[in-house]
């Protein structure tokens, strides 16, 4: 009881909070309250076109709906809570003001409702079912009904399957019988899929990823600029067989929100999948600029690593080595860690710049990669010593850690770059057949790896074996391994370097191959002699 008394004064302060920018006067109250309930600007210019017209007489209100409506399929789930909020303080008898400050409260596909939030999504959606007999249609009203099972009184985070499972089947009533509004299609949506996993789907005939896919599809159909369902199109594509799905509305989304930085990145989720590597570069090279636009209160954040991390997977198979690096180095400053500045420094044979970052990371992940960057550096800057030393030491830590880097083994993402140290001193020592086998290892232990967007690794241990391949005269098995990495990244210059040079150890050619690796190196920085440096 007295915490459901806080949660009532705490409403009453924040109602009596006007919508406009925070001055000095507020700032004591709002320092009592959550930093998802304090007041947030109203800023248009990083809006699209989205809408969705509540019952409200205030215009106001209804411009903070649709911001927060906007940053709820974007992601920005603590402004989209804020704009929600703003729009149920200026219209507080806004019964659709409170159903989405509660759905923006709720659980999505990167998180559960929190435990500390759960409070205030319950209180939002009493407050909108005691509104539905006011100013609210038939759908509102519906709506309003179906999402009161998602925000019980004493939500349990570690059970929330049950409640999913009840607000899914809710919505399907709603879907039933609104099944040509957008709106109700792509919540429904997402109720849906939030009965799923949030990655790892293969199966594109899986009954319940087909009904999903049904009434996403059924809403593109008709609005293929539609910034939530194109989002979680893609999201239900991008691990399937047939990512390749998600391209039309993707073409599209990154310009719905325009300054927001997580829908600007979506798309190359799918361009990536597909090998459209200079355009997944372009969408993130946008969401890092969103990102820092965000600070200056000019547009929305969301996930800057992410972002940066995305852009450096992009741009390392494209080949461009200066936004890979910059982008490795902005990583670092943004998340204190330097393993993907040192990796893409290797990708790009920047050995001497990786021999100049003395300082070894603390976290036993990062200080492996480390390791190995050093080690790879040490070789191919002629220190054997100092590379057999630190590849027994990525060796042995791949071995034995129990340590999880994401939600992956970090045994298997350090193993796959410790066989490639492995096979590099092989190889430098004239050993290929052994070279060849600790690639050939490297490769095992990366096909483990589960999917992921982007992979741990900004390069792939084919591009190491079939060089290695190669090198050895084993022509016809390099030629397997570039067109096997191809259909794992298509369209990337490196495989397509070494399946040219493959054909041509064989005294083939491929127009094809040609014309693709003309047109996929055609935004490279870099001169390449293989598929490695």
């Amino acid at each position: 009881m007295k915490a459901f008394l806080s949660l009532i004064i705490t409403y009453s302060l924040m109602v009596a909070c006007t919508a406009t920018p925070v001055s000095e006067s507020t700032s004591a109250v709002t320092d009592a309250i959550p930093g998802f309930q304090k007041p947030i600007d109203y800023i248009p210019e990083a809006l699209g076109a989205f809408s969705w017209t509540i019952s409200t007489d205030e215009s106001r209100a209804q411009e903070y709906f649709t911001q927060g409506m906007q940053l709820r399929w974007a992601y920005n789930i603590d402004d989209a809570i804020r704009s929600m909020t703003e729009a149920r303080r200026i219209d507080p008898q806004c019964a659709m003001c409170y159903w989405g400050e509660a759905f923006a409260l709720g659980s999505f596909l990167n998180g559960g409702m929190s435990e500390e939030k759960a409070p205030y999504a319950h209180a939002a959606i009493v407050k909108a079912a005691q509104l539905v007999a006011g100013n609210t249609t038939e759908m509102e009203r519906d709506l309003i009904v179906a999402a009161q099972v998602r925000y019980p009184e004493n939500y349990d985070p570690k059970n929330r399957r049950p409640v999913d499972e009840a607000f899914a089947a809710e919505m399907a009533k709603v879907y039933e019988k609104y099944p040509d509004d957008h709106q109700v299609a792509t919540v429904y949506a997402v109720s849906l899929f939030m009965l799923e996993e949030r990655r790892g789907y293969r199966d594109i005939n899986d009954p319940d990823l087909k009904r999903l896919h049904g009434v996403l599809t059924r809403v593109l159909a008709e609005d293929i600029r539609h910034p939530g369902a194109c989002h979680l199109y893609i999201h239900a594509t991008e691990s399937s067989q047939q990512p390749e799905l998600a391209l039309p509305c993707a073409e599209f989304l990154g310009s719905a929100i325009p300054v927001a930085s997580h829908i600007q990145h979506m798309p190359s989720h799918t361009w990536n999948e597909v090998g459209y590597w200079g355009k997944s570069v372009r969408a993130n090279v946008a969401a890092q600029q969103s990102d820092q636009k965000a600070a200056k209160n000019w547009g929305f954040s969301y996930a800057p690593a992410h972002n940066l991390h995305m852009l450096i997977f992009a741009a390392s198979f494209d080949g461009q080595g200066a936004v890979a690096t910059q982008a490795g180095k902005d990583y670092r400053k943004v998340t204190g860690n330097p393993m993907y500045e040192l990796l893409t420094l290797i990708r790009f044979g920047r050995f001497d710049e990786v021999l100049e970052k003395t300082t070894r990371p603390r976290d036993e992940v990062a200080g492996a990669i480390w390791d190995f960057a050093h080690g790879y550096a040490s070789l191919k800057e002629g220190d054997m010593d100092t590379a057999v030393a630190l590849r027994d030491k990525v060796l042995d830590f791949s071995a034995t850690t129990e340590t999880k880097f994401r939600f992956h083994p970090a045994g298997n993402v350090v193993g796959a770059m410790a066989h490639i140290l492995e096979g590099e001193i092989l190889r430098a020592n004239g050993d290929l057949d052994g070279a060849v086998a600790a690639f050939r290892q490297s490769v095992k232990v990366e096909d483990a790896l589960d999917y992921d967007e982007p992979e741990p690794l900004p390069f792939a241990a084919r591009h190491w074996l079939g060089a290695a391949l190669l090198e050895s005269g084993q022509n016809e098995a390099a030629e397997s391994t570039y067109r096997e990495e191809l259909a794992d990244h298509p369209h990337n210059g490196w495989s397509l370097f070494g399946l040219k040079a493959a054909l041509a150890a064989q005294g083939k050619t491929d127009d094809a191959v040609n014309r693709d690796f003309v047109a996929s190196w055609a935004r490279a920085d870099s001169w390449i002699i293989a598929s490695r440096f």
